[in-house]
């Protein structure tokens, strides 16, 4: 996803604009009321952006009907089917209120959410002091999609007594298991020295177990409501305005200005602050992560557990406390500018109070980085290389981005002697378009990587210019269903090259368009309405260069392994207005000749795999996890319930030789990232967690006995055949 931010000129470039009269440049947007100018803003922006902009008609405006009120109350929980009936004549009408910039439909299901909002946080304290009948014989439909409203507040009572015991029939199952092993540890410990007698720990009786499941029940819902009642208008038309624009295609959204932020963060892997992750816990700010080499872990200034009382910053006399704040707004207190200080009043886990004064600083995080392991087999040499996602800092691309950083590795891994190369973009969502673009230049001499096609424009081909080869040994790329866009750029290019074996799921995500970043002040000549946030707009779709989409039809891997998504709906695919799968004619580019026996490798990869246990045991458990899923509805009584537990455990016996699966491989952390390991425990624990992860994994295992069998010719300068088109 190539992302451009307050580049008005690279935007006129992207967008076609068909009519002058109506471009961005003379459309005015002066609406006094801040969420009518959205609309206006939003809307026109796409109708002029969109790669392909739909029309609002009735069928647009059924959709964002169903949608909004499903978004707002997904389980049917809140609205009674009166209100239906009265939201319903606006059902086709939505279409035409945009137009016109009416909320009158947002303003009454907002209202009437909030109405039934407050009906509800007195309907669960009362349903929860009651102890519940675990041993009646009933049921609960949790097919929320397809269950009617309830017709008035009594049957909504009972719907939510319903899924209250469901709810506290899981935590009672629980603690009378977790009860039963303090009796049977009790029962051990009676064997030892009379000194572990202050260990012992009494059993409960069933009676305190009911009652310790609701209070946990109840708990939870007091925390759940507490975060609802810290959103604010602002919020909910944020998803109404979402519903709006991803009608267009799944991939476009509006990014309320925070929203926006994160997007940036996540983009980058980077934030200004003190390093620390929050979570508003009943009315306090607390730190929940502390992380590993920002500036509050250097100075040893907090821990997790502590809570935030006050926030000052350095040119400021008072310090404002964050006690009852949203977390957003604490937030935005607490992060600031590098090189810029602010003092926390901390009140500790021991209850002492204290000012820390933090020096803000740029915090990498690290799990948004390539991270790499080297393998040994045998005597021999492989590297992986993880990529979670194609990042780059989006006010300095040069600074750090996916491409550099895995250009670093390879450097790195061939020093330690490396044969052959892996690619993980299993899970990876994508990112930059341009990342991957250059990150294929790593492997192939020069030429197209990716074509871009923009509404009513030719299309583009996006080239490695670069003659140089980082890489020129056996190389497999690993993907599974959710590996998509800029993963499906790289993927598709490297197997229309021939360089790399695609190994992995029957296919990937399928995403084949690029969207850009809007930054939605620009076009305000003046704002007295603070931050408008922006949209991410889908304004051209990609293309292999063998001309195929990756749009719905994704990746084909070369060697088909199966996992626990395979039998699940997930992937492009599955969305209700993607846009379609077409083709374009191919470029004109040069296959990778540099391997002996690529065909014949894929066949005997294949091969093996069709004689894998384990790959046939985690067909079936995919298929016992899509069974399950299915599975609408579920016992309220506690006899059944504890039955169909142990069913499904012992059924589930079979399966845990998946995760004892051993490859036999070793892994070994790079030279560089042993020497940060002896400052950073945390960083030695996560390598730790990833290396015996690595080391149950079969797909791994088959990456490595695909390089073993790919055979590079030795012969120079010939690596590359002409395709005729």
């Amino acid at each position: 996803m190539k992302v451009l931010k307050k580049n008005f000129k690279v935007l006129f470039l992207a967008i076609a604009v068909s009519v002058a009269s109506c471009s961005f440049t003379t459309k005015e947007f002066d609406d006094p009321d801040k969420d009518k100018l959205l609309i206006d803003l939003i809307t026109f922006v796409l109708q002029k952006g969109h790669y392909e902009p739909k029309e609002m008609n009735d069928e647009f405006s059924s959709n964002i009907y169903k949608k909004f009120i499903e978004g707002m109350d997904p389980l049917k929980r809140y609205f009674l089917a009166s209100d239906i009936k009265e939201f319903s004549k606006y059902q086709y009408d939505i279409d035409n209120q945009i137009k016109i910039k009416d909320l009158s439909f947002f303003n009454l299901v907002y209202s009437r959410y909030k109405e039934r909002l407050e009906d509800v946080k007195k309907i669960y304290p009362k349903v929860l002091e009651v102890p519940f009948d675990y041993y009646l014989d009933e049921t609960i439909n949790v097919d929320y999609e397809d269950i009617p409203y309830a017709t008035s507040k009594k049957e909504l009572k009972e719907r939510w007594r319903k899924q209250l015991k469901f709810t506290t029939l899981t935590n009672y199952y629980d603690l009378i298991e977790e009860n039963g092993n303090v009796f049977k540890t009790n029962k051990d410990k009676a064997f030892d020295d009379e000194k572990n007698s202050s260990e012992l720990k009494e059993p409960k009786s069933l009676s305190e177990l009911e009652i310790d499941s609701r209070e946990s029940s109840k708990k939870s819902l007091d925390e759940y409501f507490d975060f609802v009642d810290d959103l604010e208008r602002k919020d909910y038309f944020s998803i109404f305005l979402n519903i709006i624009v991803e009608e267009f295609d799944p991939h476009t959204n509006y990014f309320a200005p925070t929203e926006r932020d994160r997007f940036d963060l996540q983009m980058s892997g980077k934030l200004e602050g003190i390093g620390a992750r929050l979570q508003k816990k009943n009315d306090y700010i607390k730190i929940v992560e502390v992380i590993s080499g920002g500036p509050a872990w250097r100075g040893e200034h907090i821990e997790v557990g502590d809570m935030i009382m006050k926030v000052k910053q350095e040119d400021e006399d008072k310090a404002v406390s964050v006690v009852g704040m949203r977390l957003d707004d604490a937030v935005k207190l607490i992060k600031g500018p590098k090189g810029t200080k602010v003092t926390l009043t901390i009140k500790r886990v021991d209850g002492t109070i204290e000012n820390e004064t933090i020096t803000r600083d740029v915090v990498e995080l690290e799990e948004t980085y390539a991270k790499t392991t080297l393998i040994k087999k045998d005597g021999k040499n492989f590297g992986l290389i993880n990529l979670p996602q194609f990042y780059f800092d989006m006010n300095d691309y040069k600074e750090r981005n996916a491409a550099s950083d895995v250009k670093k590795e390879i450097a790195r891994l061939k020093k330690e002697g490396m044969e052959g190369l892996i690619i993980d973009l299993r899970n990876n969502g994508g990112g930059s378009l341009k990342t991957a673009v250059d990150m294929a230049g790593l492997f192939i001499k020069e030429g197209p990587v990716v074509q871009v096609a923009s509404s009513g424009s030719k299309k583009e081909v996006l080239k490695d210019r670069d003659k140089g080869i980082e890489w020129d040994g056996p190389l497999v790329i690993l993907v599974n269903e959710l590996s998509a866009s800029a993963s499906e750029i790289l993927a598709a290019a490297m197997q229309d090259y021939k360089r790399a074996i695609i190994i992995g799921s029957k296919q990937t995500y399928g995403k084949g368009t690029v969207q850009n970043l809007l930054d939605l002040n620009q076009w305000l000549r003046k704002n007295d309405m603070g931050d408008m946030g922006a949209l991410k707009l889908t304004t051209q779709k990609f293309y292999r260069v063998n001309g195929g989409s990756t749009q719905l039809e994704g990746v084909k891997s070369d060697v088909i392994m199966p996992d626990r998504y395979s039998y699940i709906d997930i992937g492009e695919r599955d969305y209700d207005n993607p846009l379609p799968y077409d083709k374009i004619d191919a470029a004109n580019y040069d296959v990778w000749t540099g391997y002996i026996d690529y065909e014949e490798t894929i066949k005997k990869s294949n091969k093996r795999m069709a004689k894998s246990e384990q790959l046939r045991l985690i067909d079936e458990n995919a298929k016992w996890i899509k069974e399950r899923r299915d599975e609408n509805i579920v016992t309220l009584n506690y006899t059944y319930y504890k039955a169909e537990i142990e069913k499904r455990k012992e059924e589930t016996k079979k399966f845990e030789a998946i995760d004892e699966y051993d490859n036999h491989l070793s892994y070994e952390s790079l030279p560089y990232e042993i020497k940060l390991m002896k400052q950073d425990t945390t960083l030695t624990q996560k390598r730790k967690r990833w290396h015996k992860s690595l080391s149950k994994d079969i797909y791994v295992e088959e990456a490595v006995n695909v390089l073993e069998d790919l055979h590079i010719s030795n012969i120079k300068n010939s690596k590359f055949a002409k395709v005729k088109n």
